[in-house]
């Protein structure tokens, strides 16, 4: 029996250690799909996933729903360190317990107890191994329990810093392309104020953005699981404006270059797929088109209001669906398993960027040019013009 303990603590600590190593320090995708890490949070996030669903209000769901992704790191570092310590008392039986104890025989609860001052590193000193083995077991166990520790101080703050510069570009898209982002919002933005020629350099930008996502998520998967800070933005939902707005300058707009729309389209298209292997969600289309032949034609009129000379034609179209068909499953697979809903294509006429709402101001007292757009460019020029815009 002692053998077999001894074994299964062997191989309960040397499975933690590798688990850890590969989740905090190996800067590369792990192909294998199960392990113990990934196996508590998918677990933990099915639970949480099935609680928030029955939330009604949205505003108390996201807030609930934003718990996960702190709660669930503290969880696995937890968890790690407890089997670490379960691990080495089991090696500790397995020796028979040879410390020097005020019990009169020790146990597996001396064990566990000797185990845990020992990788916290507490030093009290009221138990003490009294063999050799037991001795060399302690020195290493104190060694890993340092090294842990050291670990954890060190992964947290790169942790929170990939964060930041994940959700920097997300906060710049709100001016962009509106609350919540939408193509045809950006995209008309740009012509009323005469910068379609903008589309390129920004969206070389957001080429950088979507490889740096890809590289923060592989390499840090709880990541995923952190929500933005503000209302109706998330990575999911950015992610997708930017190849909304790829997949019509793909098409043809009036005066934007199509190459860097399709390395932008390419390197996000590519982010979402390693993404959604990673976090095991296999690529499925809406249940409803985002984009329905009405609304299209919707899309079409507000482009050509704002300035945007968008390519129609059968063969248009076609080429538009078929780029929609490389991306929306698995943006939409992504969506569904992190309960983060999609952008629109087209604006909502109501919704206001995050940026004109705050908790001091109250709508009637926003400048009659905030509440109401301008319903075409040559207004939006006579407006910028005489200073009200």
């Amino acid at each position: 029996m002692s053998i077999i303990v001894g074994a299964g603590g062997a191989l309960l600590i040397a499975t933690i250690l590798w688990d850890a190593f590969e989740t905090v320090v190996l800067p590369r995708r792990v192909t294998r799909r199960l392990g113990p890490a990934r196996l508590l949070v998918r677990g933990l996030w099915a639970l949480w996933r099935g609680v928030a669903r029955r939330v009604q209000d949205s505003a108390r769901r996201e807030t609930y729903l934003s718990i996960f992704g702190p709660l669930s790191l503290i969880l696995l570092l937890a968890f790690w360190a407890g089997c670490l310590i379960l691990g080495f008392a089991m090696l500790q039986w397995a020796l028979g317990s040879q410390f020097d104890a005020p019990e009169p025989k020790p146990g597996f609860g001396t064990d566990l107890y000797v185990s845990g001052t020992t990788f916290f590193t507490l030093g009290l000193g009221d138990v003490a191994p009294r063999s050799g083995p037991a001795r060399v077991l302690t020195v290493i166990e104190a060694g890993i329990g340092f090294g842990f520790l050291a670990l954890v101080l060190a992964y947290l703050p790169v942790l929170f810093q990939e964060f930041s510069r994940r959700e920097v570009h997300i906060s710049m898209l709100d001016e962009w392309a509106g609350t919540p982002p939408s193509a045809a919002e950006l995209l008309s933005r740009l012509a009323r104020y005469g910068s379609l020629a903008d589309l390129g350099p920004y969206l070389a930008g957001w080429k950088v953005w979507a490889a740096e996502l890809m590289e923060i998520h592989l390499s840090y998967p709880i990541l995923a699981y952190f929500r933005s800070q503000h209302d109706a933005q998330s990575w999911i939902a950015a992610l997708t404006t930017i190849l909304d707005v790829c997949a019509l300058a793909i098409v043809g707009i009036d005066g934007v270059p199509r190459r860097p729309a399709y390395l932008t389209f390419a390197m996000a298209r590519h982010a979402i797929g390693d993404l959604s292997h990673m976090l095991a969600a296999p690529p499925r289309p809406p249940a409803r088109d985002r984009l329905p032949p009405e609304d299209l034609a919707r899309l079409r009129a507000v482009l050509t209001a704002a300035g945007v000379i968008l390519r129609a034609g059968p063969a248009a179209d076609e080429q538009l669906a078929a780029l929609r068909r490389l991306y929306e499953p698995y943006v939409n697979a992504l969506a569904l398993h992190l309960l983060m809903p999609l952008p629109p294509w087209l604006p909502d006429p109501a919704a206001r960027d995050n940026w004109l709402r705050t908790a001091w101001e109250r709508a009637d007292t926003l400048p009659a040019w905030l509440k109401g757009a301008p319903k075409d460019a040559a207004q939006w020029r006579r407006a910028a013009a005489g200073g009200t815009l």
